[in-house]
């Protein structure tokens, strides 16, 4: 179904027709919504600081607290954690290149970026990858930690279509690749430390 209104702030060059461009189309409806709906200061700010701690902040300070608390028990777990992030960096990094995506914020004129993106392209998230690779890692050892990250790693996915930055699409893709090599690094004998 065409929405008219995501012809609005888009120039005529945004329309030309490429790989992603029946699925930018579609997505940007949401992409829109999902912007407009997040409108309060606060919830702004909220999604900004949880795609800020999911840069890194967050997950290196949780690695250095299992770290802290479980000792030597934690030193595999934190060199999966480290070994799979390594991957996740390299992975996003080459399909960016590959796919080269545009943000919505790039794409149009009404969804402006909250934060400063890291790099120029979309797909797929590095943010919601990482997210959900530590996050399965963590949780596969340490199960209580579920109810303090899967919430956040949530978040962060969310902040990341709120913000303006990505399309569900390269969430959806983040999360989908990030299980896949949580499941590697755990069950992988190559990352047994």
């Amino acid at each position: 179904m065409y929405d008219s209104r995501l012809t609005t702030g888009m120039e005529s060059s945004d329309l030309a027709p490429t790989r992603w461009a029946r699925l930018t189309h579609r997505e940007l409806v949401w992409c829109l919504r999902l912007h407009q709906a997040v409108r309060h200061r606060w919830a702004v700010q909220l999604f900004a600081l949880v795609s800020r701690l999911g840069d890194g902040v967050f997950w290196y300070g949780l690695m250095t607290v299992l770290l802290l608390t479980q000792g030597a028990a934690a030193i595999p777990v934190v060199g999966r954690m480290l070994a799979a992030g390594a991957v996740c960096l390299a992975l996003y990094k080459w399909l960016k290149a590959k796919t080269t995506r545009p943000r919505p914020c790039a794409r149009h004129g009404r969804i402006l970026p909250r934060v400063a993106p890291l790099d120029e392209y979309s797909f797929p998230s590095g943010h919601t990858l990482h997210a959900t690779t530590f996050t399965l890692i963590a949780i596969y050892y340490y199960p209580l930690l579920i109810w303090l990250l899967l919430p956040f790693a949530t978040l962060v996915a969310l902040s990341r279509i709120v913000l303006g930055l990505h399309y569900p699409s390269d969430v959806l893709a983040g999360g989908v690749l990030g299980a896949g090599l949580a499941a590697l690094a755990v069950q992988s004998p190559f990352t047994q430390i």
